[in-house]
This record gives C-alpha cells, structure tokens and sequence, in this order.
C-alpha cells in the first residue's frame, strides 16, 4: 500500500498569524476573547437584530438570545457560538449569524447560555434545549440546530436529548469543527497538540471546567458514545486539518453514516480550530462563505430529497480510514492502537 499523502500545511496566512505571536486560545478564560484579534473578522451584512430574553429554562435564569431577521425563508436556525464552554458571547457569533440570515434564507436564533465554570454541565446545554423548545412554540416551521466547536458539542448533544424524550428533532443539524468524545482518543489530538489557536491542554482544561469525570460517558458530554441514532437528523459537518478535533468529528460522521443517518462533509485541511473567527484571512472568509452556501441548500430543500452539497466528502469510506481513530477508552497513542487516521476520502 502506498504511502499516505503528507498532511496539508496550514494556510500560509495563518501561520503569519500565528507567528506574528497573536495568543492562543486560553486554557479558560470566561472574560477574554475566544480567538486571537487580528485579523478581525469584518462585520457581517447589515439588518434588524432584534435582542430578547426568553422564558426561564429549566435550571436558570432567562436565556437571552439575537434574533436575526433577514431575507429567510421557512427555516429558523438556533445556533449555539463557539468558545470552549466557558468562553464567547452573542457577539462572537454575530458575523456568521448575519451571513447566514442575509444568504442562508433562514431566521436565526443565536443563544448566549450560561457559560462554565460558573455553571458547569449541564447548565449550557439545558439553555439551548429551552431555547429551541422557545423558537418551535414562537415561530413554528422547520427548525434546524447549528454550532461550532465545544458549542457544537451542545447542538450534537441536545439532539440526543431530544430523542431520547422522543420529541421531533430539528430538521437538520450542522456541527462545525465540533467536540464530541473525550480528550486523547484520537491521532489528531497528538498531531495536534499545540496547534494555533487551540491545542490539546486548552481543550483538557476547558472540558475539566465544564463537565466533572464522572459525567463523561453520558451522550449529553460525549455524542459519540451514542448506541441508538434513530430518527437522528441529517448532518453536515465541517473540519479543519490543523484541529485537534479533526478525527472525532470524522468518526462521528461514520457513526451516523453506519446506523444510516444522511451525513455530509466538508474537510478543510489547511484550515484551523476556529476559523469562523478569524475570516480576516481569506481562506477562512472562503470556508465561512461555503458554510453559508451549503446551509442554504439544506434550508430550501428540508424534504427527504437528498441534496448535493458542493465540496463535499460522502461516506461511507473505507474502513482503513480515518474513522476508525477514536477510541472511547484509550487515549491516543496507546501503543495497542493499530489505527491510521487520514482524511476522508
């Protein structure tokens, strides 16, 4: 068999970003910025943002949310931001959100949910399962879940919730660079350890603050632990090579492929964790524009017509493949793992 091709290097203006000795991502920081400040990423279109609090979720205070009214269609979009569950607020999201709603033809609903370790598992995710439960009674319709990174884990995870009270899922789900099983178990966790912005303590320490071990089977923390996927929505997830999350998001995608959920996948290899916030970089306002791109084609065509999404990767895949990385009891680098992680193919 022939040699893998060598990974992708990370975007060069990326590495002059990260050269240039901008922070990494802290290993938790509730009151700093989630991602480094230059390049800025530039503001999103312009329209009415309407700001409300919700009714009070199940554990907590109200929830507040922005509501983004743009050109949209039938669907309404509730997005949880990204920052490592302790980190970010309704502004981190705000570019992408306004992108969507100007291009994607969905309402979009972004949730500001509590944030560790002030209010650790499960006080974000139940945020999110009020506010989705809020948007269905308010406006009815489709609805669809999106979220990135650690917030993505939320999204993944309220799903689950979801179906396990047998109560309609969302229509569909996007998941970008998203977490989803425990730290260690994966190749890119080590190839990836000190990767720019985020690397493998960052993400270690943030998950210490947000979920104590004694939590960490649960398919509310770890989605790839699930056994049962039935009546899971479809899925389009998008990568980044240079994450530390790279491969568990590939293997989640095999999961659901394998109990025959429809799954889509965009991989960016030379692309990093968090790249939604820095699009002051021209690859990444590309990978955001292609998100915004495919999410509308998921929004106008929520019927059980497959869609073809542009880039994207299909599965199943080979079995060899990168799938089969993610370990749910042994860390990476176990010297017992016989696995070879790559992209998908």
């Amino acid at each position: 068999m022939a040699d893998p091709a060598p990974p992708a290097a990370l975007d060069a203006d990326l590495a002059a970003l990260r050269d240039t000795g901008a922070p990494p991502l802290p290993p938790t920081a509730p009151a700093a910025p989630a991602a480094p400040a230059a390049p800025a990423a530039p503001p999103g279109p312009t329209m009415d943002v309407v700001v409300q609090d919700l009714a009070p979720s199940p554990s907590g205070p109200p929830v507040r949310v922005r509501v983004y009214e743009g050109q949209r269609g039938d669907v309404t979009l509730v997005h949880a931001h990204g920052g490592g569950w302790v980190a970010g607020d309704l502004d981190r999201a705000d570019e992408l959100c306004r992108h969507l709603a100007a291009h994607a033809g969905c309402r979009v609903v972004s949730v500001d949910y509590r944030l560790a370790p002030a209010h650790p598992f499960p006080a974000g995710l139940d945020d999110l399962d009020a506010t989705l439960a809020w948007v269905r009674r308010r406006h009815g319709g489709p609805l669809a879940l999106s979220g990135e990174g650690a917030d993505g884990n939320l999204a993944a995870a309220l799903v689950h919730r979801l179906l396990r009270r047998r109560e309609p899922a969302p229509a569909f789900l996007v998941l970008a660079y998203p977490v989803l099983g425990l730290p260690g178990r994966t190749r890119s966790w080590a190839e990836h350890a000190d990767a720019f912005p985020v690397g493998a303590h960052a993400l270690r320490a943030r998950l210490a603050d947000y979920a104590p071990p004694a939590d960490e089977q649960s398919t509310d923390l770890a989605p790839l632990h699930a056994t049962d996927l039935s009546g899971h929505p479809r899925t389009h997830l998008v990568l980044a090579g240079h994450d530390p999350l790279h491969d568990e998001g590939a293997a989640y995608a095999h999961l659901l492929s394998r109990h025959g959920v429809r799954v889509s996948v965009v991989d960016h290899p030379t692309l990093c964790h968090d790249f939604l916030r820095l699009t002051g970089v021209a690859a990444a306002a590309a990978a955001r524009d292609q998100l915004v791109r495919d999410i509308g084609r998921l929004a106008r065509q929520v019927t059980p017509v497959p869609v073809q999404i542009g880039a994207t990767r299909r599965w199943p895949i080979r079995p060899e493949d990168a799938i089969h990385a993610y370990h749910p009891a042994r860390p990476a680098g176990d010297s017992a793992s016989g696995d070879t992680p790559g992209n998908p193919s």
